[in-house]
């Protein structure tokens, strides 16, 4: 397989070598941005089981909010591919957008004129320190491929993602998409 460097806007897909690591197992992360300061990525297949409405009461939105990484798991971020009623927002890659004007997402919401292709809310994220991540791609704890879904991984990126992913790897990467996520179930 070819390895590639990490950028904006590729995915990051946890290795089967860190099953038993609590915030990545079997993770799909969107690397938001990529620089010689640090990393910072959003988990795409980790839904919680709250809905946006129960962190914004006077929000009926019954979109799922997902765990974006262990870093400041007590604020909301968000993606969204909808940057021309988003002001503000900043582009990862191809259509992708990260942030913006948060009350003009609220007016949104309130109008229920925002749906899970559109946008993606997160408890915090992942964040990686200058040359974290490079270290752990070193020794193999992810594999690095391109965004080919672009904007619309929004939408696509459910719980089984990573099984998905690991398939599209093939080789012996088939063979841990039917692992079970505790290997002490086997």
């Amino acid at each position: 397989m070819t390895i590639i460097k990490p950028e904006k806007g590729h995915l990051l897909i946890a290795e089967p070598s860190i099953i038993g690591d609590v915030s990545f197992n079997r993770s799909v992360v969107l690397l938001a941005e990529y620089n010689e300061s640090g990393s910072v990525g959003f988990i795409l297949n980790k839904p919680l089981k709250h809905k946006l409405r129960d962190f914004i009461p006077e929000i009926k939105s019954k979109l799922t909010v997902y765990n974006g990484g262990p870093v400041e798991q007590d604020n909301l971020y968000f993606i969204h591919s909808i940057p021309d009623i988003i002001p503000e927002s900043i582009e990862i890659s191809k259509g992708i957008y990260w942030g913006g004007d948060f009350n003009a997402i609220l007016d949104l919401l309130k109008e229920d004129k925002l749906n899970e292709n559109q946008i993606r809310f997160f408890l915090g994220y992942s964040g990686w320190e200058a040359d974290q991540l490079d270290q752990e791609l070193e020794v193999h704890s992810w594999v690095v491929v391109p965004n080919t879904y672009n904007s619309e991984i929004i939408g696509k990126t459910k719980a089984n993602f990573w099984k998905q992913k690991m398939i599209e790897l093939g080789g012996d990467y088939i063979l841990w998409s039917n692992a079970p996520e505790n290997p002490t179930y086997n």
